[in-house]
C-alpha cells in the first residue's frame, strides 16, 4: 500500500489536534464540562434550568465554523462513496453506539483519555477496533 503524499497532511493535522485539545482543556477548566458532542446534544433533549444557552452556543459554533471557513477559503471537495440508505443506517448505528457507549468519540477519545478514564480507554479502543474492522471488511472482503 502506498501513501497518498498529496493528501498526507501531518502538520495541519497536528495543528488541528492541538487546537481541539486546547479547546477541550479550556472547556473543562473554565466550565467544568466535558466537550462530548453526544452529551451536549443529548442535554438539549432533557434540558435543565440554565443549561440550554451554553449547549446551543456550542452546537452553533460547530455548525457556523465550517460556514465561516467557506467564506474565507474554498471548501475542500467532498466525495461520499455510499448511497442514502447506507448513510442513514450508518448514522443510526453511530447514534445507538454512542448511547450504549455512554458517549461519543470526542467525549471518550479527547476528553476521557486525557483524564485517564478507564471507561473511556475501553470505549476508544472499541471505537478504533470497530473502525479498523469496518475498513478491512468494506475494502477487502465486500468489494
Amino acid at each position: 500500500m502506498n501513501i497518498d503524499w498529496i493528501h498526507f497532511t501531518p502538520w495541519s493535522s497536528l495543528a488541528g489536534g492541538l487546537i481541539i485539545g486546547a479547546a477541550a482543556a479550556a472547556f473543562i477548566l473554565l466550565n467544568g464540562r466535558i466537550a462530548g458532542i453526544s452529551g451536549i446534544l443529548g442535554g438539549l433533549l432533557r434540558p435543565a434550568r440554565g443549561d440550554i444557552g451554553w449547549r446551543l452556543a456550542f452546537l452553533l459554533g460547530l455548525v457556523s465554523a465550517p460556514l465561516a471557513y467557506a467564506l474565507l477559503a474554498a471548501p475542500p471537495a467532498v466525495t461520499v462513496e455510499a448511497d442514502g440508505p447506507t448513510l442513514v443506517a450508518a448514522g443510526l448505528l453511530v447514534g445507538v453506539g454512542t448511547r450504549y457507549g455512554a458517549g461519543c468519540t470526542s467525549g471518550h477519545g479527547v476528553c476521557g483519555i486525557s483524564r485517564l478514564s478507564p471507561r473511556s480507554l475501553v470505549a476508544t479502543a472499541a471505537f478504533m477496533l470497530a473502525g479498523f474492522a469496518t475498513v478491512f471488511l468494506t475494502r477487502h472482503l465486500f468489494t
